[in-house]
């Protein structure tokens, strides 16, 4: 059946099929029912989210360990859901969330760490948490974080949710190496705006998931004529599919398919050969706030 959302309306970001949709939607779309979502949370270290039940298919982003959803329908092994920290709607596996018992306490706040069935390292870790991941502290145990599962976490890889990175540039610089996956957000892989994404989350600062949801949503627009010494440390630069962050004079941080990584490279020569190759020219640069 095909159903096309009202101009205005965002399918990534709007929880609405032809058969059902969010009941906040109703008068908004014409959908056969409307239903309140199911308040969940990831269970998984990674849970992939795909536009549609064909999970060979390509994906548009990727949940983490705690991350707080809403659930609009299950069939077939799969749900409708949406992220409650960037909104961006899609299918899972339904096997891969759990119930929202208690808030989470502390996030992972290394690249990645194990998440072990008991109090000794020697044990066959369960998972790898990436960072970011949220979890559910409930005591401490020498050098261990116990969870609300019973499962065990260094203590020093974790810090209060509320405890935050203060430079979202740094951040990013973690990531150096990792390889480029599109949809990806961890340091297994992750793609240019989902670089930016993971880097101002562990900060404590929501952006969008999309390079034009970026793009409309991140600081100031900064007068850009081609002179990459008006630039400074932090600036977004911005093509139309593509987004990197300056990190130093003349320098460009990003996660990209030319170099299949996340690299640094001179500035002005990536403005060259992404005109030439691939985005073409710059679209805008963006200043967040300090």
């Amino acid at each position: 059946m095909t159903f096309t959302l009202p101009p205005g309306l965002d399918r990534r970001l709007t929880p609405a099929r032809a058969d059902l949709a969010a009941a906040h939607l109703r008068g908004q779309v014409d959908s056969a029912r409307f239903v309140e979502g199911r308040p969940m949370r990831t269970g998984f270290p990674v849970v992939p989210l795909a536009p549609s039940r064909l999970m060979n298919a390509a994906r548009d982003t990727e949940f983490l360990l705690g991350e707080e959803v809403t659930i609009f329908d299950e069939d077939g092994g799969f749900v409708f859901v949406q992220s409650d920290r960037d909104g961006y709607v899609g299918y899972a596996v339904a096997g891969a969330f759990r119930p929202r018992a208690k808030p989470a306490t502390h996030r992972v706040a290394v690249m990645r760490t194990h998440l072990y069935p008991g109090p000794s390292i020697k044990l066959p870790p369960t998972f790898v948490l990436h960072r970011n991941s949220l979890l559910t502290i409930e005591r401490f145990t020498d050098a261990f974080a116990v969870t609300d599962t019973g499962a065990h976490v260094i203590a020093a890889h974790l810090k209060p949710v509320a405890e935050v990175e203060p430079d979202f540039v740094a951040v990013a610089e973690d990531y150096l190496g990792s390889p480029y996956l599109w949809a990806g957000r961890t340091s297994f892989g992750l793609d240019c705006s989902g670089l930016v994404q993971t880097a101002f989350e562990a900060c404590g600062i929501a952006v969008p998931r999309d390079t034009d949801m970026q793009e409309k949503a991140i600081g100031e627009p900064v007068a850009f004529d081609g002179d990459v010494t008006v630039l400074r440390r932090g600036d977004l630069i911005f093509w139309k599919g593509h987004v990197g962050i300056v990190s130093g004079p003349d320098e460009l941080l990003h996660a990209n398919g030319h170099h299949m990584m996340v690299v640094k490279e001179p500035l002005s020569g990536a403005i060259a050969r992404i005109r030439e190759k691939s985005y073409g020219e710059v679209t805008s640069v963006r200043r967040p706030a300090a």
